[in-house]
């Protein structure tokens, strides 16, 4: 089934020319079907990329999904055009209001700033706590998966001596859990981030699962007792140009970054990138799509 999006975002084009199926709302309105409804607070700085990652993996499901986008009114973004903005995205006054059966919050690029100290931790604090009444489940990613952690349990981030960059193995510790269900036993997953959630401090907290971690990269995949909180540190999301995109950057800036781990061929940036975590990342949007929002949200939330 599709992903239903604005006929005129620039994804639904992206993602057509992969034979992704996507369904714009002009056809999406004369179908008597009830969606999933997902918002996503997109805070990362290249929006139209991100939303092309996140579309791309909650499309590969037989449940029809509706995506609306959510920005931050606290702070303005400056990579993303403002006409696009107005035109595809909402702000909380504009949603806070409904209800939602699945929310994405996304990475941002300012983990190495306390959080206290982020423009628009005040709003997003206010987004998050109201995640628990509103949405059914809310899968936070990267810095969006520290910010939640520290802001629903208290747990801190760590600053690591040089930027966590590559695809690393992750381990299952819970093969029985939904969430995980057909994952192999060792999997891969990007990461691309400056700080970090330590294992001591999640085995700390009663009320919180550790699904998944990695010897290189930390605890990967977290969820609540109840399953209506998920934390996910990499972005499993990425597709094949974004490591090798970032490294070129960084480059470019006269930043001190290595080569990204086990991304390119023979780990020679003069050769391809090798994909290793598509298929990890597609199942894991399915089971928490099926699991944890479908089969858990009501039909009506009224």
């Amino acid at each position: 089934m599709p992903v239903n999006i604005p006929d005129l975002l620039p994804a639904k084009s992206l993602l057509e020319a992969e034979n992704v199926f996507v369904m714009g709302e002009s056809r999406a309105v004369s179908q008597d079907i009830r969606p999933l409804r997902i918002l996503i607070l997109n805070l990362m700085p290249l929006k139209i990329k991100t939303e092309t990652h996140l579309l791309r993996v909650l499309s590969n499901t037989p449940l029809q999904v509706e995506v609306e986008l959510l920005v931050t009114s606290s702070h303005t973004p400056k990579h993303t055009p403002s006409e696009h903005l107005f035109s595809f995205y909402k702000t909380f006054d504009e949603v806070k209001e409904r209800h939602f059966d699945g929310f994405i919050i996304t990475g941002a690029p300012v983990e190495l700033l306390d959080f206290e100290k982020v423009t628009y931790w005040q709003e997003l604090k206010e987004i998050m706590a109201w995640s628990k009444t509103n949405v059914t489940s809310t899968l936070h990613i990267c810095w969006g998966a520290q910010a939640g952690l520290y802001f629903h349990y208290g747990i801190p981030k760590y600053e690591l001596p040089a930027k966590l960059f590559g695809v690393f193995e992750h381990f299952v510790n819970a093969p029985t859990e939904p969430l995980v269900r057909g994952f192999d036993d060792v999997f891969w997953a990007p990461h691309s981030r400056y700080t970090e959630v330590r294992k001591s401090d999640i085995e700390k907290v009663d009320d919180l699962i550790l699904l998944s971690d990695s010897h290189q990269a930390g605890p990967y995949l977290m969820l609540s007792k109840d399953r209506s909180q998920v934390f996910l540190t990499g972005h499993p999301e990425y597709d094949k140009p974004t490591l090798g995109e970032e490294y070129e950057r960084d480059l470019k800036k006269g930043l001190a970054i290595n080569m990204p781990e086990n991304y390119f061929l023979d780990n020679d940036p003069r050769k391809d990138a090798v994909v290793r975590w598509r298929s990890h990342a597609q199942l894991l949007y399915s089971n928490w799509l099926n699991y944890y929002v479908y089969q858990s949200t009501p039909y009506d939330w009224s």
